[in-house]
Parts: structure tokens; C-alpha cells; sequence
């Protein structure tokens, strides 16, 4: 009996070019697919809650798969995990409903950016981390990450071309911690790069480059503006998708 199971993923996306699936290059979505091929031997389209670009980690995407097999939750997840590269884990799997969808059943999801602001960084840290060498203005930073809240047209801080611009944002919110700084984002969805654009715009904020009032007269303007950098992919991680 062909059944529906769900699976939550962490990975590091630093050597992967995005979630989706791409011919000659190494994705998450692609390696997944590739493991469930040599543990069922049949191929296995995997759905995912929504895609990750190039650079960006997981500490829990979801997914959802379509599959037969006699091997129980615990033993389906070892094989996974066996049979996957080292920087991509299953961290759970479970059968659940036909009418789950990754995608589709999702009601949010939650974003964070991590911010360095200091001279230098660990190794450990580097693949995961921006850093920042100047100065920050983490409390005029935070009055500007609570004008992103709400439910706007985010073609300015975006690549998007082609799908409905507008998206509602639940939480936008700076947190600090000793020198380091963490963008917390939660949507209803997000448009290409429209994390990264907003972060690009906080740090122009903080470094002085732009007032938090500018912000408004970019969301007018409904116009990508090169004032609005697109911050590296490697300080962002897709925290939790809610369901």
C-alpha cells in the first residue's frame, strides 16, 4: 500500500544550489530523491515546503513523499540518513495523511538571519554566520525591522517576477546577543530573496545609509531599488515551518 509519510530535514546549504532539483548540479531536493531511489529502487518525487536558494540552510524543512515499502518510521530514517551525504539529515519521518502536503498545508514559517558584528570570526562559525566589522545601530535596526509587520506588496524587497507580490508578515523582529545580531521573520510565504532584501535593507539602516522612513517609500514605490542590497545567503536558515 503506497503510503504518505512526512520528513523535517536539517542541512547546510553552502554547497548545495538551492532546494530545487537542477540537472548537473547538487541540490537538497535532488539528493533526497536520490537516496529514496537506492532504498526503494524506484523513483520517488520528493515535495518540499517551499525552496531554499543557493547558500541558505534548513535547521527544519518538511517534506513529503508518496512510497511503499515494509520498513517501519525508525528504520526508514536510518536508511535515509545512511544513504544521505553527512550535511543533510532527516531528523524525523512519519506516515501521515493523504491529504498532507508539504507546500500546501503550511500556514507559515520562520526565518533567521545571523549578523557577526565584529572584527572577526570563528572558523566554526563562518559558513553559517555574515560578519560585520563596522558599527550597527542595533535599536534604530529593530524600529525599522517593525515596519516590515503587516501585509504589504514586497516587490522592493524582492526578485519576483511573476507571482502575487503581496505576503503577510506575522513577526520581523532584531534580537541581540552579545555581538552577535538575529533577524527573526515569520510569513504566510516568501518571495525570492525577500528575506535576504529585507536584511540588506536593516544593515543600511544600521550603518546609517538609510532612515527607517525610507522603508515606507520603498513599499510605495513597488520597485526593486538598488539602495536595498540582497545580504549573502549563508547567514540565513529556515528555523521551522508551522502546520
Amino acid at each position: 500500500m503506497i503510503q504518505n509519510h512526512r520528513i523535517t530535514i536539517s542541512y547546510d546549504g553552502t554547497d548545495y544550489h538551492g532546494w530545487q532539483k537542477q540537472r548537473k548540479r547538487r541540490t537538497i531536493q535532488g539528493e533526497l530523491e536520490t537516496a529514496l531511489k537506492k532504498i526503494l529502487s524506484v523513483e520517488t518525487p520528493v515535495i518540499g515546503s517551499g525552496r531554499t536558494d543557493a547558500g541558505v540552510h534548513a535547521l527544519a524543512q518538511v517534506a513529503h513523499f508518496k512510497a511503499k515499502t515494509r520498513l517501519d518510521s525508525g528504520e526508514f530514517m536510518r536508511a535515509f540518513n545512511g544513504t544521505l551525504p553527512r550535511d543533510i539529515r532527516v531528523t524525523s519521518l512519519q506516515r501521515v495523511s493523504t491529504d498532507f502536503h508539504a507546500r500546501k498545508s503550511a500556514k507559515s514559517k520562520i526565518y533567521r538571519y545571523r549578523i557577526l558584528n565584529s572584527p572577526r570570526i570563528s572558523p566554526f562559525l563562518l559558513r553559517y554566520v555574515l560578519l560585520w566589522p563596522s558599527a550597527l545601530d542595533i535599536q534604530i535596526m529593530s524600529e525599522a525591522a517593525a515596519l516590515f509587520t503587516g501585509e504589504y506588496d514586497f516587490t522592493s524587497f524582492s526578485s519576483n517576477k511573476e507571482l502575487h507580490p503581496v505576503r503577510s508578515v506575522i513577526l520581523s523582529k532584531i534580537n541581540q546577543r552579545g555581538k552577535e545580531i538575529a533577524y527573526d521573520v515569520e510569513a504566510n510565504g516568501f518571495l525570492r530573496y525577500m528575506v535576504r532584501s529585507i536584511v540588506g535593507t536593516l544593515l543600511e539602516v544600521g550603518r546609517g545609509k538609510m532612515r527607517p522612513e525610507d522603508i515606507e517609500d520603498m513599499f510605495k514605490k513597488k520597485k526593486r531599488s538598488p539602495r536595498s542590497p540582497t545580504a549573502p545567503a549563508k547567514g540565513l536558515c529556515l528555523i521551522k515551518v508551522k502546520y
